[in-house]
C-alpha cells in the first residue's frame, strides 16, 4: 500500500480586489446653486398665476350661474301664470262685448280665473295666510286696531283686512288683522255725592 500524503494546498484563486468607492460628484457652485433657486422660483411663480388665474375664472363662472339661475329662477312659475293671463283676458274680452251687462256671469268668471291663480301658486310653494277665529300671532300677523267682540275672546283676530302670504314656510307679508280686546266695558256709573 502506498503511503501518500495529501497535503493542504492553499486556495490558489486570486482575490477580489476591493472596488475604489464612488467618487462624490463635486459641489455645485454658487452659481449653479443660485441658478437652480431662480429656475424653482420661477416655476413656483408660475403655478402661482395659473392657480390665480384658475381661480379668477372660477368666481367669475359661479357669479355668471347665479345670475343665470336668478334670472331663469322664476321660469316654471311663469309658465304656470301664462294660462291664468289667457283667462282674464278672455273674461275682459267677454266683459267688453256690446250688450253683455250680465254682472253676474263677469263676477262667477274673475272668481274663477282668481281660484285658478291662487291654486298655480300654491303648486310653487305659496300660501295664504287668513286667520279669523284664531289667536293672534305677531310673527305673522299685523294688528292694526283693536275693538271690542262680545264673541270673541281677547287678543283673537274677529277680521282680515288684507291677506298674508307665505312662501315656503318664509313669510312674505304678514296678514293685516283687527284683533278683539274682549267684551266692551260696561260705562261707569254715575255717582252723585
Amino acid at each position: 500500500m502506498s503511503d501518500t500524503s495529501q497535503t493542504d494546498t492553499p486556495n490558489t484563486a486570486p482575490a477580489a480586489t476591493p472596488e475604489p468607492a464612488p467618487a462624490t460628484p463635486p459641489a455645485p457652485s454658487a452659481d449653479e446653486l443660485i441658478a437652480a433657486a431662480r429656475a424653482d422660483a420661477a416655476a413656483a411663480h408660475e403655478r402661482y398665476l395659473r392657480a390665480v388665474a384658475d381661480m379668477e375664472n372660477y368666481r367669475k363662472r359661479t357669479l355668471r350661474e347665479k345670475d343665470e339661475l336668478r334670472q331663469f329662477a322664476a321660469a316654471g312659475v311663469m309658465e304656470d301664470l301664462i294660462p291664468v293671463m289667457d283667462n282674464l283676458a278672455l273674461g275682459l274680452a267677454a266683459a267688453r262685448q256690446p250688450g253683455n251687462t250680465d254682472a253676474k256671469t263677469i263676477a262667477d268668471g274673475v272668481a274663477m280665473v282668481l281660484e285658478q291663480f291662487k291654486s298655480t301658486l300654491g303648486r310653487h310653494g305659496l300660501k295664504e295666510i287668513n286667520p279669523v277665529g284664531q289667536p293672534f300671532d305677531p310673527n305673522l300677523h299685523d294688528c292694526i286696531s283693536h275693538l271690542p267682540d262680545a264673541q270673541a275672546p281677547a287678543e283673537t283676530v274677529t277680521q282680515v283686512v288684507r291677506l298674508g302670504y307665505s312662501l315656503n314656510g318664509r313669510l312674505l307679508r304678514p296678514a293685516s288683522v283687527v284683533v278683539s280686546s274682549g267684551p266692551a266695558a260696561a260705562p261707569a256709573a254715575e255717582t252723585n255725592s
